[in-house]
């Protein structure tokens, strides 16, 4: 693995455990009357398009991350929406 792609899975890797908390809180809890519905569905699009381009230049790194973040976005939003 080259360094520029370790870096990239790192930051990738970091970026989307950060949402791992958040996830694992609200589906404990079973309340998200907190979260922003309007800031993930942007985000979610943000990260969708993320992962486009990832497969639009071949760019392991951004896919695995955004996709995994995707996800965890996607269940916060899912969560939002059951929760009420």
């Amino acid at each position: 693995m080259q360094a520029a792609d370790l870096l990239g899975t790192s930051a990738g890797t970091l970026t989307t455990l950060a949402f791992l908390p958040q996830v694992l809180k609200t589906w404990k809890s079973k309340s998200a009357k907190d979260i922003s519905s309007v800031m993930f569905l942007l985000f979610s699009l943000g990260v969708l398009l993320w992962l486009v381009y990832g497969f639009a230049i071949g760019a392991l790194p951004i896919i695995l991350a955004n996709t995994v973040t995707l996800v965890l976005a996607l269940a916060i939003i899912v969560m939002k929406i059951r929760y009420k």
